[in-house]
């Protein structure tokens, strides 16, 4: 019986943390949510957009409000943004109302998964695999200090890592 009244998904962009967590939350019997698509919803535009009118910074603002009010809720699988875990308000609240699973894969895995996708403005830039390099430096740390469980995802299928996670939760008792 799982014991964890949500489960929080962090990780870098394209690690599948969406996918994921919406495999993950039919699999538990729990409501999945997804912070950016809430953060959409909400203003009724896309990130990009977001991005450029109000800026990284306006975007963190709209984010750590929506994850407030979220991780209030009981018995969610919450996929976050990729730099949730920048504000430590978010690490504290991920930590303290949920287990936190990092769904881990290397910048050259991201990068395959997010090449063609337009919907990534912290990607707009020459050289997109380099800034996926100095975004998981920066943030790597952060997941780690955050996380329950550390998951790869690295070259596999969703079924496996939704498996994989069940598992865990079961052995160890979470």
């Amino acid at each position: 019986m799982l014991r964890a009244r949500n489960i929080f998904i962090v990780g870098p962009m394209g690690a599948g943390k969406s996918t994921v967590g919406r495999q993950l939350a039919e699999a538990l019997s729990y409501t999945f949510k997804d912070s950016d698509h809430e953060i959409q919803r909400r203003t009724g535009v896309d990130i990009p957009t977001i991005f450029e009118f109000e800026g990284e910074a306006g975007f963190r603002a709209r984010e750590r409000q929506v994850i407030e009010e979220l991780v209030a809720e009981e018995r969610i699988v919450l996929a976050t943004g990729g730099g949730a875990v920048l504000n430590p308000e978010n690490r504290r609240d991920l930590s303290a109302r949920g287990v936190v699973i990092y769904l881990h894969c290397s910048p050259e895995q991201q990068y395959a998964r997010t090449a063609r996708d337009r919907n990534r403005p912290l990607l707009e830039t020459e050289d997109p695999l380099e800034r996926l390099r100095a975004i998981m430096a920066e943030r790597e740390p952060l997941y780690r200090q955050v996380a329950d469980l550390v998951v790869s995802t690295e070259k596999r299928g969703t079924s496996s890592v939704v498996k994989e996670i069940c598992r865990r939760l079961e052995s160890e008792d979470i």
